[in-house]
């Protein structure tokens, strides 16, 4: 989904954060956090997330380059949302990876919510500790994804899901 501007203001922004925030959080553990990716921020993290491409890929053309230095420059926000899951001696560490997930779902409904789209997105990168690192990702972290935010540029096609029948049972049903 192509997403162009204008962005959340400043108190849109409050808002979806404080509505991703209110999640169930078993402990209280807060499990998760956000890194806001907006303006020239978008580009500076791009350049990293370009050069580790170029590492990898020493015979990548001009514009593959391109291409991932404008990765989070495809919405006028990003907002990377982490798992802090960990070892805890009541909670498990499952639970606390679902918060996070939660988290990033409940992002995206705010999004839509206030009228803007959102895609939630892992990619090449979310995993790449070189990118990890110098975005302020710590190494016990993990991305939950990115969410970008912005205006819808076109209409998309929702893609097929599952017919109800093959997905939902009901216990004791015969």
């Amino acid at each position: 989904m192509e997403l162009n501007g204008p962005g959340p203001t400043a108190d849109e922004l409050a808002t979806l954060l404080t509505v991703a925030s209110r999640v169930p959080d078993h402990g209280k553990l807060t499990p998760w956090r956000f890194i806001v990716f907006e303006g020239d921020a978008r580009l500076k993290a791009g350049e990293t997330i370009a050069e580790v491409f170029r590492d990898k890929r020493p015979d990548a053309t001009p514009d593959q380059v391109e291409h991932e230095k404008r990765r989070l420059a495809r919405a006028p926000l990003v907002i990377a949302v982490i798992s802090r899951a960990g070892p805890h001696v009541k909670i498990p560490e499952w639970e606390q990876v679902l918060s996070a997930g939660a988290a990033a779902t409940s992002l995206v409904f705010a999004a839509h919510a206030l009228g803007f789209a959102a895609n939630w997105l892992t990619e090449w990168y979310s995993y790449d500790r070189r990118v990890l690192d110098a975005i302020g990702v710590a190494p016990n972290e993990k991305i939950a994804g990115f969410v970008h935010i912005g205006r819808q540029a076109k209409p998309t096609e929702d893609r097929p899901r599952p017919p109800l029948d093959q997905i939902v049972t009901r216990f004791g049903a015969n």
